[in-house]
């Protein structure tokens, strides 16, 4: 008891240090996520997913990030066997600047025309952005004030269930927005942000994710995983 409490303590003094991250995070993942995008060379899986499904009906792609992070919502309260309404107030209000960021960014970054550069400067360009995803994602899971219903929903996996091993977690994370792809296929016969990216980002983002975890922002700790435990 007297343990949780000093853990508490420490969290409640570092509260200005982790709104800083949280902030920087937003920005460096909605800057990721719309380099992607743009692109056209695989963006993030759950981005991916979203993106395929904005193609397939009439919603805003603002709207459809927001409806998905809605169902993860869900699945997240079953995952942890409870319906903490603090989490999943937290992961809604994460949805709000995370989806209208990347619709802005998405819309300026178009603008520059680097769509239209050589195809091997598009591909450094576009693991450059999955990289800033992981980078943000890492700052903004151990910073852990709110999170993005998916990010938390590999945070939950991870921590819950595969002993902290983010590269497990992350791929076990990513099954489903492979179906909804696949189906999203089978009714389109298109598939749109999927490419060399997107099998990066399958096999390779929970790497990337421990990679800076360990070596960016060390004196940003994992706050908050006793309530995941």
């Amino acid at each position: 008891m007297r343990a949780l409490e000093r853990n508490t303590t420490l969290e409640n003094n570092d509260w200005g240090k982790r709104w800083s991250f949280l902030g920087l995070s937003l920005l460096i993942n909605a800057t990721g996520h719309s380099i992607t995008i743009v692109m056209n060379l695989g963006s993030a899986v759950w981005t991916a997913s979203a993106v395929n499904l904005y193609h397939m009906w009439p919603l805003s792609l603002r709207a459809t990030l927001f409806l998905c992070g809605v169902v993860v919502v869900l699945m997240n309260a079953l995952l942890i066997q409870q319906f903490n309404w603090k989490r999943i107030i937290g992961n809604l209000l994460f949805t709000f600047p995370f989806s209208y960021l990347i619709q802005l960014f998405t819309q300026v970054i178009s603008k520059t025309g680097i769509n239209q550069l050589p195809l091997s400067v598009r591909i450094i360009t576009d693991v450059f952005g999955i990289l800033c995803v992981a980078l943000a994602t890492s700052i903004y899971q151990r910073a852990n004030i709110i999170l993005h219903p998916n990010d938390d929903f590999m945070q939950i996996i991870r921590f819950k269930y595969m002993n902290g091993n983010a590269t497990l977690a992350q791929m076990i994370h990513y099954i489903p927005p492979v179906i909804i792809m696949l189906i999203t296929f089978v009714m389109t016969k298109h598939l749109w942000a999927v490419n060399i990216g997107t099998l990066i980002c399958l096999f390779f983002q929970g790497t990337f994710i421990g990679f800076f975890d360990k070596h960016v922002f060390l004196n940003l700790k994992h706050y908050g995983l006793h309530v995941i435990k």
